[in-house]
């Protein structure tokens, strides 16, 4: 592979993008300012505190509606600027054990 192709395109706004990050139970919301993004990952500006708040898992809302979103991990905090990380796919489920029988048959 080349390292054109290792490499991930990311966009940078030079004003930033309106944006709100969400709790995955809906608890907390706060607004925030997209600064760059790619296909893997996104940094943010968050505007309020993120003290307290569980930041395992949440949702990156790209649109008013909450239409568009992603689900998202934090990587890195520093100050009010976050780095984040796309999660890709579903959570898993646990097979039964028929379920197990069956997938091996």
């Amino acid at each position: 592979m080349t390292e054109e192709a290792k490499s991930v395109e990311r966009v940078t706004f030079s004003r930033g993008v309106d944006v709100c990050i969400m709790a995955i139970d809906g608890t907390w919301r706060r607004d925030c300012q997209l600064n760059a993004i790619s296909d893997n990952d996104a940094s943010l500006t968050v505007e309020g505190s993120i003290q307290g708040l569980n930041l395992k898992e949440f949702f990156l809302l790209l649109s008013s509606t909450g239409l568009a979103y992603r689900r998202c991990e934090l990587v890195r905090v520093n100050g009010t600027d976050m780095d984040i990380s796309f999660l890709k796919g579903k959570p898993s489920k646990r097979r039964s054990g028929a379920d197990e029988e069956r997938a091996r048959a």
